[in-house]
């Protein structure tokens, strides 16, 4: 069975930082990208960042470009994302996603196939 668990959420001030963590079970993460994607309240799930198998490709959208770090710990089977100079816009559900044994770092979150439940982050002005 798959599971991805998501910490690290939580509340902070405008200009601060936050990392997300992912914890993955299951043998989907073997070979797998992984994704970040997120969901404020009234608005449709959007992506954030998303790193190959072997981690040698990152992409990231263009709202967190140059503020927010995707990287992942094979070995612990695990994917973070280091969010910098967060702003109030960034206020959402976190979720990390596995693309189950594909290694390509997809944007589109049709292409993942394992979701976990997410993590709030809140950012106060």
């Amino acid at each position: 069975q798959v599971q991805l668990v998501e910490s690290g959420g939580g509340l902070v001030q405008a200009g601060g930082s936050l990392r997300l963590s992912c914890a993955a079970s299951g043998r989907t993460f073997s070979n797998s990208a992984m994704g970040w994607f997120r969901q404020a309240p009234g608005k449709e799930r959007e992506f954030v960042a998303a790193i190959s198998w072997s981690g040698g490709n990152t992409r990231y959208a263009d709202s967190v470009k140059g503020r927010f770090t995707i990287s992942r710990d094979n070995s612990k089977r695990a994917v973070y994302l280091q969010m910098n100079s967060l702003k109030p816009d960034d206020t959402a559900v976190y979720h990390c996603a596995a693309r189950g044994g594909l290694a390509f770092a997809s944007i589109n979150s049709n292409d993942y196939r394992y979701w976990g439940q997410g993590t709030q982050v809140t950012v106060s002005s």
